[in-house]
């Protein structure tokens, strides 16, 4: 058996051993006809006239329409080359001759400083900022909200409770000293050029004096005319007084204000009416006929 196939196999091999003589007698010269014809002036101009006609476009059309290249990209994805492709270009110490020339580049940092100082990037940062801050103001306003509810123990309400009210006491009485503060330095250097004021009872009574007058102005400017201090907007209330629109005259205004010293200065008893009355009026309120509200409505 093996002998017959052995033979049928040589019978085979004799058979097409002269086509394939003629073939490789003819590789040779075929091979030398088409780089002859390939390096013709002819080919030549044919190529350019091939591609100054639309066989460029018509190529690209069809390498997007059949998704050549993702398949490619995909191809050597898959495959593993891809990544190796860009470790070694990345690996490449010409990719890092490239990346400083073009990091030095006058376009490079023409177009850093426009990103940068552009009106785009501003609006991100001043977005994300107001953002920020609305969120921790919102929580704060929150949480003083509810502290209201628990030291008072009633269902929520949308009068203010002592928790708001303090914190915006305490955020105003910040401002106030600095704004005292200020003044004082003003006027100290202001002093400095006269030789100072002697005595120094003198100096301390009228820096007292200058603090309470900058005390009264502030409350009674706010009050007056926007209904709430920077205190009482950071922690959502309002003073509304007997008007029909909740406004303040100036006149009580004062006398708020004064009420307001009134409540502080006995350990801040003034205020402790606000934990028992059904509208949480303090000895301010009292006085000045007002009562403070939620900006957002109910505590919640």
């Amino acid at each position: 058996m093996s002998s017959s196939s052995g033979r049928s196999e040589g019978f085979r091999n004799a058979a097409t051993y002269p086509a394939r003589a003629a073939a490789r007698a003819w590789r040779g010269p075929l091979e030398t006809a088409a780089e002859d014809v390939l390096a013709s002036p002819e080919a030549g101009r044919v190529l350019d006239s091939a591609l100054a006609g639309p066989l460029p476009e018509e190529f690209a059309r069809s390498l997007v329409r059949h998704n050549v290249l993702e398949r490619v990209m995909q191809e050597l994805a898959a495959a593993g080359e891809l990544e190796r492709l860009v470790d070694r270009a990345l690996a490449s110490p010409q990719s890092v001759v490239i990346v400083d020339r073009v990091v030095a580049s006058d376009a490079f940092r023409a177009a850093l400083d426009r990103s940068l100082s552009g009106p785009e990037l501003h609006a991100a940062l001043a977005s994300t900022s107001s953002g920020l801050a609305d969120q921790v103001v919102g929580s704060v306003r929150r949480a003083a909200a509810r502290l209201d509810v628990r030291i008072s123990g009633a269902t929520p309400s949308a009068l203010a409770g002592v928790a708001s009210r303090g914190l915006a006491l305490v955020v105003d009485a910040l401002v106030v000293a600095v704004l005292s503060l200020l003044l004082g330095a003003a006027v100290g250097l202001v002093a400095s050029l006269f030789g100072g004021i002697r005595p120094h009872a003198l100096a301390g009574s009228l820096l007292g004096a200058g603090g309470a007058i900058v005390a009264i102005g502030y409350f009674t400017l706010f009050w007056s005319t926007v209904g709430q201090t920077p205190g009482m907007r950071l922690a959502g209330v309002r003073v509304w007084g007997p008007r029909p629109d909740g406004s303040l005259t100036a006149g009580r205004a004062v006398v708020r204000t004064l009420g307001l010293a009134l409540a502080i200065i006995p350990c801040f008893l003034g205020f402790v009416p606000a934990l028992f009355d059904s509208r949480r009026r303090a000895l301010p309120d009292y006085l000045a006929s007002t009562v403070v509200r939620y900006d957002d409505g109910p505590a919640r």
